[in-house]
């Protein structure tokens, strides 16, 4: 019933018709932040946490080489930062370490406190968090964190070069104590600071040639017995269907509520009627299913504006892996930037969220999200709906329909066709990639999807990763982490720039928002508004749409937060009130 719904819902906004069903959507609701039962957790109580998707979870579990999301909900279960975080993301003395920052800000100390052990019941120490930069920094690292925040780290470049085996601005001062020295001060060290460690004596030593790179990030160790130091221990992990963990004993901020904790992946179709049963207590709600959720009896609905954006790319060159940098093609179907522009205007993106979403997303405007209320800049538009313009652009392009069947050829009077991957998952996914395709059909351009269908998230991307050439166009969303600096997703050596877009001004922007002079707030803010003006004129890619979490959560849930202000927002602090 809910896909013939969507369907016709879909019918009814491409024909800008159907009055009744624009009459059944709602504005977008406020929702609470925490749960209502704050009552005492039963001695040993389970709960059961839904990983929501139609696709198994990958499994890499260690910070310093997982991708997906469902990867880092697993990991927030076991592992953890040494330091804290506020709810500006800043970095505070509240976590298992405490840390000084040099006066001239390019220097900062951790120091570990005590009682903070691996699950195995060795001491975290400081060789653990200079393992994990080992890592992020060694030459034959390929995961996608080595960012600035990384290079910026005194010795790094030449270790990452293989020039040399240690790295010059790291120190270990003693089992316990660590510190690290920047080439510049940078307002990122506050936000962005690496300060997971990696338990070197149970996944082996790289450094040593104990094992390859390779091996580390395929070991059993990360994969089947990964080990932290966080408040559950994992006890067994089925690949890509569900996870078991039970309480630390020794954490070291307390003894967790609950005496075990099960993940599982449960299907979008389906995650509904798991809540209903009582199957799961806490799952992430798919914004499609919102209207069936919120009239379950046993259910609370908790949700806030995320930490993330989905987005149309634009492929506009291919990663070059012996210069590790992205580069462009100037002869790239949408290497024309005012097609890109079209193509933005021409995306009805306000029907998407309010009738497709039920209010649940909202038309995004620039790269930089809502919830970063200091960097977003709410005066800049972006590039709203006006298939008009959009009509304009290309005509100035010189995109003009030359045989008269609706759709525009090339300057060179060529057929003229792009080729658009996005991923399945959901009700809503489908109805959207082909809303999309029509709102460009509207203006003439003709678009169609790779291989004729959605692809699942492995697939899709695969596909975008490697700069496949059947992919010309890609629908994706991001989480941006708790630092507003985009240089890790947008930068000239980012491998997460999937669009490969380069500019020398974008180079410059990205490096001075993270320069010392930025630690002026007001500065940075400047700065910022400007890279997102840049990225409206140059469109790499399209924010589509900003969101809302949306959280379904059993009422015998207790301490379920998701206010950053909160204490309960600590996964050790929840529990379950009765069976």
């Amino acid at each position: 019933m809910l896909r013939k719904w969507m369907v016709i819902l879909l019918m009814c906004i491409v024909s800008a018709g159907c009055s009744e069903a624009r009459s059944q959507v709602t504005e977008s609701p406020t929702f609470p932040l925490e749960v209502s039962n704050q009552g005492e957790a039963m001695e040993d109580g389970e709960m059961i946490v839904a990983l929501v998707s139609s696709d198994p979870f990958e499994g890499t579990l260690s910070r310093a080489f997982y991708s997906g999301s469902f990867d880092a909900e697993i990991m927030s279960w076991f592992d953890e930062a040494l330091l804290s975080t506020d709810s500006n993301f800043e970095i505070t003395n509240e976590g298992a370490a405490t840390y000084e920052l040099s006066n001239d800000k390019r220097t900062i100390t951790l120091r570990i406190k005590d009682g903070v052990y691996w699950h195995d019941g060795e001491p975290v120490q400081a060789s653990d968090l200079l393992y994990a930069y080992e890592l992020l920094g060694h030459p034959d690292y390929s995961g996608e964190r080595y960012t600035f925040t990384i290079e910026n780290i005194v010795g790094m470049e030449d270790y990452h070069a293989g020039r040399t085996k240690t790295i010059s601005g790291i120190q270990v001062e003693d089992e316990r104590t660590i510190s690290v020295t920047f080439k510049t001060a940078s307002p990122s060290i506050m936000t962005g600071f690496w300060s997971v460690p990696v338990p070197r004596h149970h996944v082996g030593d790289v450094t040593t040639g104990e094992l390859t790179m390779k091996e580390l990030e395929s070991s059993e160790k990360i994969r089947v017995s990964p080990i932290g130091f966080g408040p559950y221990v994992i006890v067994k992990i089925v690949p890509g269907e569900s996870v078991l963990l039970e309480r630390n004993e020794n954490y070291w901020r307390g003894r967790p509520k609950l005496k075990s904790v099960v993940l599982k992946t449960v299907n979008e179709a389906i995650v509904v009627e798991s809540l209903k049963k009582g199957d799961v207590d806490l799952a992430k709600i798919p914004a499609d299913q919102y209207e069936t959720v919120r009239k379950l009896d046993n259910i609370e609905l908790l949700g806030d504006i995320d930490l993330a954006y989905s987005y149309i790319g634009f492929k506009m060159g291919k990663w070059d892996e012996e210069r590790k940098e992205n580069r462009m093609d100037p002869n790239a179907k949408l290497a024309n930037k005012l097609v890109r522009q079209a193509m933005w205007h021409a995306m009805d993106n306000e029907s998407v969220g309010t009738y497709l979403y039920h209010g649940l997303r909202f038309p995004a405007t620039t790269l930089i999200v809502p919830v970063f209320e200091t960097y977003h800049d709410a005066e800049n538009p972006g590039r709203p709906y006006d298939p008009e313009k959009a009509k304009a652009l290309l005509d100035e392009a010189g995109y003009v329909d030359v045989t008269g069947d609706g759709f525009r050829e090339d300057p060179n009077g060529k057929s003229f066709v792009l080729r658009f991957a996005s991923m399945a998952g959901g009700d809503v996914a489908e109805p959207i990639a082909k809303y999309y395709i029509q709102n460009w059909a509207d203006v003439g351009l003709k678009v169609e999807l790779t291989d004729g269908r959605l692809h699942d998230f492995n697939a899709f991307y695969e596909m975008v990763k490697s700069d496949d050439p059947n992919v010309d166009i890609f629908q994706g969303a991001w989480g941006t982490g708790s630092d507003p600096d985009p240089s890790g997703l947008y930068g000239r050596t980012a491998l997460f720039n999937y669009s490969r877009y380069t500019n020398e001004m974008n180079d410059a922007l990205l490096v001075a928002g993270t320069s010392e002079e930025a630690f002026d707030t007001e500065k940075r803010q400047e700065i910022y508004k400007e890279w997102q003006a840049l990225m409206v004129e140059d469109v790499p890619l399209v924010p589509t749409l900003y969101r809302y979490e949306l959280i379904g959560v059993n009422k015998r849930v207790v301490n379920y937060s998701m206010d950053s202000k909160s204490e309960n927002r600590y996964v050790w602090k929840w529990g379950v009130s009765e069976e």
